[in-house]
């Protein structure tokens, strides 16, 4: 328990919005964990694209099995640190549900379009809408009602915030860090969909083994070793041993970074974590460069390929013109979106309506409301 002494102490939680009794045998943060999953919005991560769409392979990861790789490694790490597994799992498991469709490709649109009218999207802004207002699944309250750790968490895991940046996360402490358990999902998600998309890069044949030894030495270290130690083993076999030692090579690069940090800056609890002026969990300088070393590769070879550049490019156009028609045909919305419309700006009730579909109800709907369309046959 090398950092037990800074983890956020449940009974130290600053409740929910509306308050509840408690559980007789749950705690608060494995409360959200499980309001979490039972989420519709979790739920339809199972068809929301990752990087790779379901056309290409039924084995690629989609943002639902990514999301449950990030909180595997986002558990371990607690674990090793001494930090509330609990929180970390419910901030892991929430981290990506304000995703639209067709992965950052659609939330790039989604802001482009949003920005017509001074606004933008965010999708950890999108999240907290969604488990705040979006679910509805109990009487007494909007939302999921998670603990003010989870909610702060899902807008602050991968930035910091400053105050009077926007109005709605005035209330999440902009001035302070968010716990270490909400700083490490930015680094266990980064672990997981480097490795990841390496995996599913390989096997859709973008590159060979011996590309990423090239470009990442320390693969390339662990990549001749499996090369001597399994000498009659498929090249496939050598890339997935070497890939599981790089993702423990990455995992413990982050734990023992996030040591020495929290060491080096001499904070003694939770709350002095808070207030450094920096985020602590970081990795060591070597596991640093190979992560950006991996970012670099799967740049050039996967993200940047043209498969996928052409896929991005028909993606965004169709979620543009299906974005003007709501504006133009509010009838078409269901009818609870054209209720909001009485109170909310169209263009945000479109937004929200685009943001929560799956990539496969997005294709039906466009295919049904824009039939004729140039982008509806290529898709």
């Amino acid at each position: 328990m090398m950092l037990s002494g800074l983890r956020f102490p449940v009974e130290r939680s600053q409740g929910r919005r509306y308050p509840e009794p408690p559980h007789p045998y749950r705690n608060p943060f494995q409360r959200d964990r499980d309001r979490i999953i039972h989420a519709r919005a979790f739920r339809r991560l199972e068809a929301k694209t990752q990087v790779f769409t379901p056309g290409l392979s039924d084995h690629f990861r989609n943002r639902l099995t990514h999301t449950i790789e990030v909180a595997q490694i986002a558990r371990t790490v607690a674990s090793a640190l001494g930090l509330d597994e609990d929180l970390t799992e419910a901030l892991a498991l929430v981290h990506d549900v304000g995703h639209p469709p067709f992965a950052h490709a659609g939330e790039q649109e989604l802001d482009r379009q949003m920005r017509r009218f001074g606004e933008h999207f965010d999708h950890n802004q999108h999240a907290l809408r969604i488990v705040e207002t979006f679910e509805q699944r109990y009487a007494r309250f909007p939302g999921l009602n998670l603990t003010f750790e989870v909610r702060e968490g899902i807008v602050k895991h991968s930035r910091d915030l400053e105050p009077g940046q926007l109005p709605m996360f005035d209330e999440y402490l902009p001035e302070l860090r968010p716990p270490l358990e909400a700083q490490l999902i930015d680094l266990a998600d980064e672990i997981a969909y480097n490795s990841a998309d390496l995996d599913d890069g390989f096997s859709a044949g973008m590159f060979q083994a011996e590309d990423v030894a090239g470009h990442v030495p320390e693969y390339g270290e662990i990549f001749e070793a499996a090369e001597t130690q399994f000498p009659g083993a498929s090249e496939r076999e050598r890339f997935h041993e070497s890939l599981r030692q790089l993702i423990d090579a990455l995992v413990s690069g982050l734990i023992e970074g996030t040591v020495a940090a929290a060491r080096a800056a001499g904070v003694r609890d939770h709350s002095e974590v808070r207030a450094y002026p920096k985020r602590l969990v970081v990795f060591t300088p070597e596991t640093g460069a190979a992560d950006r070393q991996l970012k670099e590769f799967l740049s050039r070879f996967v993200y940047s390929s043209e498969a996928l550049s052409e896929e991005r490019a028909r993606s965004s156009a169709m979620m543009a013109e299906l974005f003007q028609f709501f504006l133009d045909h509010p009838d078409a919305l269901p009818s609870a979106y054209q209720r909001r419309m009485a109170a909310e700006p169209p263009y945000r009730v479109v937004c929200d309506y685009i943001a929560g579909m799956t990539d496969v109800f997005f294709h039906r709907t466009y295919r049904e409301l824009l039939p004729g369309s140039q982008s509806s046959t290529l898709a």
